[in-house]
Order: structure tokens, then C-alpha cells, then sequence
């Protein structure tokens, strides 16, 4: 399967860069075939069309204690991966503008601790495939969106072939974002599964809005990478770019739909509450005056 891979490739960029890294080839979950992950995925799907199915007839579980226990351990693991790729590339002196990745740069030895931190956030996008497991099994449906399952299902997908091919160079940046977004949104998932602080926790939306920001700020650094030339692999710019792009106007939607026009705009619930209160008092009143008249 690999071999198939990497001979598509190399008819798109026959160069050193359709290769995979000796490096990282053989590790778990890249295992130089994608076909583990591919059935993680499928199973994914899976359990996204057929787990409402299986939940329709019984009770929400109550999986709070798991849920405050899990996101505490995506903070850890999201702050010590964005420390760690921060640490890594200042050891590597890479430049934020262009780090190069090709058969010369990945000789340093010091290119190994950045491929081992990528690789835990490589693997972290299947343990996020928990997020949308546990959104089935306490019946928020609402929640798992088409956004919410493209991002996750694509994300463990392309991280595959940046592990396989790219662990390295300008693969660092977009990762190293995302790792500190996590660290304030699991913050506030597992804030939210104490019932008290429900009320309390306000910059719910302003996650969206860093979400958006992080992913222009990814599109601008990829697409500048192809404007200075960067030593990086030309079909990896494209792709970093080209999803960026997809996220940008998936999560834009998203953010218009909900907060915007949607159900979780404060001001919108207000209104609605208020229309509802004055049709029930009015109906409330014309039951009255039926009631009067019989008597």
C-alpha cells in the first residue's frame, strides 16, 4: 500500500520529498500503510451514523466524572505538546517565515525530538476521536455537526501523510497553534461538565473566534511559504494551504449559523424566550375568556 502511495507521489513531485522518512515510517499507527488508520476512520463513521441509532431508545449517560478526567488530559497532553514544539524548533533555530525540511535537514539529530513531539500530536487527533464518542452517548446530537465530523475524521487522515512524509520543517507551525488553542478549549470542556459552572463559563463562541483566527494565521504562513520558496515539499504547502482554506469557510459558516443567527446568540435566545412567554400568555388569556363565557 505504501509502495502505491509513494509511486502517486512521486508522479506528482518526483523528487527526494516523495519518500517517506526513514525516520518515522515504521512507528505506531504510520506502520508505512495507512490502512490502520483508514479502519479507525471507518469505524468513526460508523459509530457517527449508526451510535444516534443505538442511543434513540435509552437514557443519556451520565459520564461526567469520565469527561472532566479525559479533557484534564488533553490539556496536559496539548500544553506539554505545545511547549515541547516550541522548545524543539528554538533548539533547531528554525525561522517562524521558513523551516526547512529535506534528506539533509532530518541528518540533525535534533530534528528526532520534533518528529517524537509531532508524532504525539499526530496521535492526539485520534484520541480526539473520543470527543464526538462521548457527544453520541449523552445524546447532544446537535453537537456533531458536519464540520465537527470532517474536521476530526480529516485531521487524523492528513496527519498520516505529514508523519509518513513532512514530520518536520513547516509541519511544526500549524501544530504547534492548534496545541494552544486545545489547551483553552478542553479547559473549557472540562470545566463545562461541572454542573455548577455551566452559567459561569462565557467565552464559549470566543473558541470559534480563535479557531478562525488560527487557521488565517495557518494560511497566510503556508501560502508564504510558497512565495519565498521555502525548502519544503511543494505538494505539502499545497495541501496545509488547500485545508486551511476548508476551515476557513467551514467554521466561518458555523460561526454565523450558531452565534449569529443561530441558538447561541444570547441576544436571539432572549427574543425567542419573550416571543414564547407572549403566545403562552395569550393563549393562557383566550382559555380564560372561553372559560368565562361558559360559566
Amino acid at each position: 500500500m505504501a509502495n502505491v502511495i509513494q509511486a502517486i507521489m512521486q508522479k506528482i513531485d518526483y523528487t527526494e520529498h516523495s519518500m517517506s522518512d526513514p525516520r518515522t515510517k515504521d512507528w505506531f499507527l504510520i506502520e508505512n500503510n495507512p490502512i490502520r488508520v483508514w479502519c479507525l476512520t471507518a469505524l468513526y463513521i460508523l459509530f457517527v451514523i449508526y451510535g444516534p441509532k443505538f442511543m434513540q431508545k435509552r437514557r443519556p449517560y451520565d459520564l461526567r466524572i469520565f469527561m472532566m478526567l479525559y479533557n484534564l488530559s488533553m490539556v496536559v497532553l496539548s500544553l506539554y505538546m505545545f511547549v515541547e514544539i516550541i522548545l524543539s524548533t528554538q533548539a533547531l533555530d528554525y525561522k517562524v517565515v521558513c523551516s526547512a525540511y529535506s534528506k539533509k535537514s532530518i541528518q540533525n539529530p535534533k530534528e528526532m525530538r520534533l518528529a517524537k513531539v509531532l508524532w504525539w500530536y499526530f496521535f492526539s487527533k485520534a484520541l480526539e476521536l473520543m470527543d464526538t464518542v462521548l457527544m453520541i452517548l449523552r445524546k447532544k446530537h446537535d453537537q456533531v455537526s458536519f464540520l465537527h465530523v470532517f474536521h476530526h475524521a480529516t485531521m487524523l487522515n492528513i496527519w498520516w501523510w505529514v508523519m509518513m512524509f513532512i514530520p518536520g520543517g513547516q509541519s511544526w507551525f500549524g501544530a504547534c497553534l492548534n496545541c494552544f488553542i486545545h489547551v483553552v478549549m478542553y479547559s473549557y470542556y472540562g470545566l463545562s461538565a461541572v454542573p455548577s459552572l455551566r452559567g459561569k463559563l462565557w467565552w464559549k463562541k470566543y473558541i470559534t473566534r480563535l479557531q478562525l483566527i488560527q487557521f488565517c494565521i495557518t494560511f497566510v504562513h503556508s501560502a508564504n511559504s510558497m512565495r519565498v520558496q521555502c525548502e519544503f515539499p511543494h505538494w505539502g504547502e499545497c495541501l496545509l494551504t488547500g485545508y486551511m482554506v476548508f476551515m476557513v469557510i467551514l467554521f466561518s459558516n458555523f460561526y454565523i449559523q450558531a452565534y449569529i443567527k443561530g441558538r447561541r446568540n444570547p441576544k436571539l435566545q432572549q427574543e425567542q424566550s419573550q416571543k414564547q412567554k407572549k403566545k403562552q400568555n395569550a393563549q393562557n388569556g383566550n382559555m380564560n375568556g372561553t372559560v368565562k363565557k361558559t360559566h
